[in-house]
């Protein structure tokens, strides 16, 4: 136990430490293919867990890394494939083409594999192997963590870790981003017979937050998942997809499949709550366009490239990406109180860390649709109901974070 603490520490102590620094993005590193070539090194153990079949798996990736390149400290984009948590592998033909190209730039870059498999098929069972292939997920992020802290093999920066995946894999990276507590999975999926939402997959004592998410052609199973101070999101979607719906639907349509919030309601959702985030959307696009070797296919390639470039890169150059905007949201951050309220009224108080001044406010629904609109003109100002129904919504004023309100 003391053990495990002293890793935590040192861990978290890492991590403070090295968000003091910002990744150098100058001469066109993280935006040109400034690399001809890039090493690949195959079958990688970054963990173990025991599959569906009972069987102890040995987790492998594939690490991508930038031939010659002489940085002491580089970001890391953790990748996973796509295959509905039943079938695909670490290099499939996408996973190759991004892992490269973003090597290419100045990252290292790794494509999981993880644990496969789930009978009979039903709502239930598909959570639990969403859930199963996020715990190996998040052994990968603390196995890079561990190196990070311990051998430095791979020279990473701590800081800089991000994850993302391509169908399956983006419900993964979605759900290592915002799934962040066990009340929010739902009770039909029994997390207590899968453990914990952290896992038992490998590297305990690391931490497995990560910087931003990279969602393509994926989808959550909660639009409440989101919430103020959540890391940035980046999402790619084509409106025609029909196994993951761009909005509001089921996977490949069928009942048996649980309800979920593809890309297209993910945006709106984070922007009422005050996480960065940029969609993609590809009209009229199918399910995963960018996978495949047609002139179509790499045209979607390039796009998608493209946009996980250009999201990526802005937050190389702040410092500390993760923790230095959650300590500054906390400290702007407004009261609002009580939560939860059975009252006809409720309260703001703005902190104290910078003088009041007057700002125009928004009450947003679940949906991230605004039902109210009104000036907030003295440092603690009572707010009346009326006639909003019980839900959650949530607080947004000019240049604070944004605020949950529940009302009962």
């Amino acid at each position: 136990m003391m053990k495990h603490l002293l890793l935590t520490a040192l861990a978290l102590l890492l991590l403070l430490t090295s968000a003091r620094a910002q990744i150098d993005t100058t001469g066109g590193r993280y935006r040109r293919p400034i690399f001809s070539q890039v090493t690949v090194t195959r079958a990688v153990a970054y963990g173990a867990a025991t599959n569906i079949a009972g069987s102890n798996q040995t987790l492998l990736l594939d690490l991508y890394e930038p031939t010659g390149d002489t940085v002491r400290r580089r970001p890391l984009v953790i990748m996973a494939h796509e295959g509905a948590f039943a079938t695909g592998n670490r290099d499939d033909q996408f996973m190759t083409a991004i892992c490269t190209r973003l090597a290419q730039l100045g990252y290292v870059t790794a494509s999981i594999d993880y644990r496969l498999g789930f009978f009979p098929f039903d709502s239930a069972n598909i959570g639990r192997a969403s859930i199963r292939a996020s715990q190996d997920m998040r052994a990968a992020v603390r196995f890079f963590r561990r190196d990070a802290a311990t051998t430095r093999q791979y020279r990473l920066h701590p800081a800089y870790v991000f994850a993302g995946g391509s169908s399956a894999g983006a419900f993964m990276a979605l759900q290592l981003g915002y799934l962040d507590k066990p009340a929010e999975v739902p009770a039909y999926v029994d997390l207590a017979q899968l453990g914990t939402l952290e896992g038992s997959s490998g590297n305990p004592g690391y931490s497995s937050q990560i910087a931003a998410v990279v969602n393509l052609c994926g989808a959550v199973g909660g639009l409440t998942w989101l919430e103020p101070g959540n890391v940035p999101l980046c999402s790619v979607h084509g409106t025609a997809d029909a196994v993951v719906p761009y909005n509001i639907g089921r996977a490949f349509g069928q009942s048996f499949s649980p309800r979920i919030y593809g890309s297209g309601v993910l945006k709106p959702r984070a922007d009422a709550v005050g996480i960065p985030n940029v969609l993609r959307t590809l009209r009229g696009a199918p399910h995963v366009p960018y996978d495949g070797t047609t002139a179509t296919q790499v045209a979607y390639t390039d796009t998608t490239f493209q946009t996980v470039r250009d999201f990526l890169r802005p937050l190389l150059r702040q410092p500390g990406t993760v923790l230095s905007a959650v300590a500054r949201h906390q400290a702007e951050a407004p009261q609002v109180y009580p939560v939860p309220t059975t009252e006809d009224v409720f309260y703001l108080q703005a902190a104290t860390a910078a003088p009041f001044r007057p700002r125009q406010a928004e009450l947003l629904d679940a949906a991230g649709r605004v039902v109210r609109r009104f000036r907030w003109d003295q440092p603690r100002l009572a707010v009346p109901r009326g006639a909003l129904p019980a839900g959650s919504y949530y607080l947004r004023a000019d240049e604070l974070p944004v605020q949950r309100v529940i009302l009962q």
